[in-house]
């Protein structure tokens, strides 16, 4: 898994390009990027399956703000972004969110 963050100040984003690799979405039909950025929705910004079986896609963040975030494969299994930038403990025992700061001017993923 990797994900790799470009800040563009003239419109105020940072662009985030994530990919799922295929030996952590092997099988999979679907996958979702569900965060606090698009409230939790799974049936907003979905990946795309390239012809190497990685799972890609690219999210424009408003710079200014940590953002947390998990992969959703097939709408049963939840994983992590193990290269984010931090993991954030959630209110459930043993789980964690993972993190993206998009605070312009800091060092890039």
């Amino acid at each position: 898994m990797s994900f790799s963050k470009k800040f563009l100040p003239e419109k105020g984003v940072c662009r985030v390009s994530f990919t799922l690799p295929d030996s952590v979405s092997v099988h999979a039909e679907r996958v979702a990027i569900v965060g606090d950025f698009n409230k939790w929705n799974p049936y907003k910004n979905i990946m795309k399956k390239d012809k190497n079986g990685k799972f890609k896609a690219t999210i424009e963040l408003p710079i200014g703000k940590e953002y947390e975030f998990r992969y959703l494969i097939d709408f049963d299994r939840w994983e992590n972004e193990w290269g984010a930038d931090g993991l954030v403990k959630t209110p459930f025992e043993g789980i964690y969110n993972s993190a993206i700061n998009c605070y312009e001017g800091e060092n890039l993923a």
